[in-house]
């Protein structure tokens, strides 16, 4: 094999020519591909207080399964363990309850305080509407000021 072929299966480039003869080429480093391609989100990021709570809302309902699990299994071995664990998970379950409405809660503050929610009842959405009329009435003003004086055209068939 020569230097050339290896040069190729190895992914290098050929760069300028060295000086007038052609036998020698200076290769460049070989041009890896990167592992993985970036891709754009589907969807946007949560904001950093629900995704601390969704975490925290996670980490509790996967305990409250384990302790769901090894209560049935001591409940099936018949062994003491068994009441201490079925009182354990539905206490579990009140407080996975209270975490997956927690999610729930601080998702509709977020949205509430930044204003991102597009319901009739948003105040965000009040604001756009009424910033949204001051600029039309600013317009309709700015056109009737440049309209010339006395050529309306009120009440006229045809132009002269």
């Amino acid at each position: 094999m020569t230097q050339e072929q290896g040069a190729a299966r190895a992914g290098a480039v050929p760069a300028a020519r060295k000086g007038s003869s052609g036998d020698e080429k200076r290769y460049e480093a070989p041009r890896y591909r990167p592992l993985w391609v970036e891709e754009p989100a589907r969807r946007r990021r949560l904001p950093d207080p629900v995704r601390t709570a969704a975490v925290r809302a996670v980490l509790i309902i996967s305990v409250t399964l384990i302790q769901a699990v090894i209560a049935f299994l001591c409940t099936m071995a018949d062994s003491w363990l068994a009441f201490p664990m079925v009182l354990s998970s539905v206490a579990s379950t009140v407080v996975a309850t209270w975490g997956v409405l927690d999610v729930w809660v601080t998702r509709q503050i977020w949205h509430q305080r930044h204003g991102v929610v597009s319901a009739p009842s948003s105040t965000a959405r009040q604001l756009r509407r009424e910033r949204r009329t001051e600029r039309r009435r600013a317009r309709a003003a700015e056109r009737a000021q440049r309209r010339i004086p006395g050529q309306g055209g009120a009440g006229q068939l045809s132009h002269p």
